[in-house]
């Protein structure tokens, strides 16, 4: 009679969890028909259909069409960045704040995005054009996290992810302040708007050749966190219960900071800096499916593409002039995540 009423409960919370999936699933899909219509140039679904219809029949007519031109060059690949970018943020904020059992921690916590945005600084100070700024700017990113772990490493007192988090903090404020080096040596004409605006965040300057160079790093280090997703549960209860289990914390720790960085700089790399994704959904994410790696990480997937992809509708949309990602997403963010602080109940890890 136990085991029946227990396989019972088992079935319940499973039903449950895959009706929140397909809730997730549903907005996602939702979200991402919407933005392909709306924008300072809007499409109609009839034109969407015509475009596909002579993109897969392979016509010439597609070629030259405008509309076609604005789909497939520009609309498409910046949906498609923006469901991309705020997957990798929200899973890299997750793993982060557990591996460092912190719920305060963000992507940009070891340097990563100051390193990227003083790599496309440097790029644009010198005129090496989109795909420069991109390729530098994640080199930078990687850059950064590797000096602060070098660092970390040499320091043998206290907490080690303490003293991880605090030479990240040092990291990220020395390349912050080469960005205002540069920002005060730019032209002020042409260099200076162009970082200046690049640090702001924004999905303007998204091809195809952006998401070729974002997402095989994304989808490797993804799936490679998902794989650690029981290691993650571990670890999020302490270390001594992890090594007390088998788990090795300082090699887990390297694996997950490299995955984790990956995925920040091949984001920030194509986007310029996007802050509070990376520290709100998973915070949401946990509040709606609870702190288990296993279904976290889906769910962070699903809520940080539709997050990022809304807000980027809204920055093309809202006003006659572009809004940076950067400021909505501050906007939106900082508020919503103080609501969720207000109402939470349910742990993190």
């Amino acid at each position: 009679m136990r085991t029946s009423f227990l396989c019972r409960i088992t079935r319940l919370k499973t039903t449950k969890l895959w009706w929140n999936y397909l809730l997730l699933f549903t907005v996602l899909l939702a979200l991402t028909f919407i933005s392909m219509f709306l924008g300072r140039y809007p499409i109609s679904p009839e034109q969407i259909a015509e475009i596909l219809k002579a993109k897969l029949l392979y016509s010439e007519q597609a070629v030259f069409d405008p509309v076609s031109t604005v789909f497939m060059d520009i609309r498409l690949p910046r949906i498609i960045a923006a469901l991309l970018i705020g997957a990798a943020l929200s899973i890299s904020g997750a793993v982060y704040q557990g591996i460092f059992k912190n719920p305060m921690v963000s992507p940009d916590i070891l340097g990563a995005s100051a390193g990227a945005g003083f790599g496309a600084a440097l790029a644009i100070l010198f005129s090496w054009g989109m795909q420069g700024i991109h390729i530098v700017s994640f080199v930078c990113g990687l850059l950064a996290v590797f000096i602060t772990y070098f660092i970390s490493s040499r320091i043998k007192i206290g907490d080690s992810s303490l003293v991880l988090v605090l030479t990240g903090i040092f990291v990220g404020t020395i390349f912050s302040s080469l960005i205002s080096l540069f920002k005060a040596v730019a032209d002020p004409y042409n260099k200076l708007p162009a970082i200046t605006y690049w640090l702001m965040g924004s999905l303007v300057p998204i091809k195809w050749s952006s998401i070729k160079l974002m997402i095989l790093p994304i989808i490797i280090s993804s799936i490679v966190l998902y794989l650690l997703r029981w290691h993650l549960n571990i670890v999020s209860f302490g270390d001594e219960e992890a090594q007390a289990l088998g788990v090795d914390t300082g090699k887990l720790r390297i694996i997950v900071i490299f995955c984790a960085t990956l995925l920040t700089t091949s984001a920030v790399a194509v986007s310029g800096m996007i802050g509070w994704v990376g520290l709100v959904i998973p915070h949401l994410a946990r509040a709606f499916i609870g702190p288990d790696y296993q279904n976290l990480l889906p769910v962070s997937i699903l809520m940080g593409g539709s997050f990022l992809l809304l807000v980027d509708t809204m920055a093309r949309s809202l006003l006659p002039m572009e809004i940076p990602l950067g400021i909505l997403t501050s906007l939106i963010g900082a508020p919503f995540f103080l609501y969720l602080l207000t109402r939470t109940r349910r742990g993190w890890g």
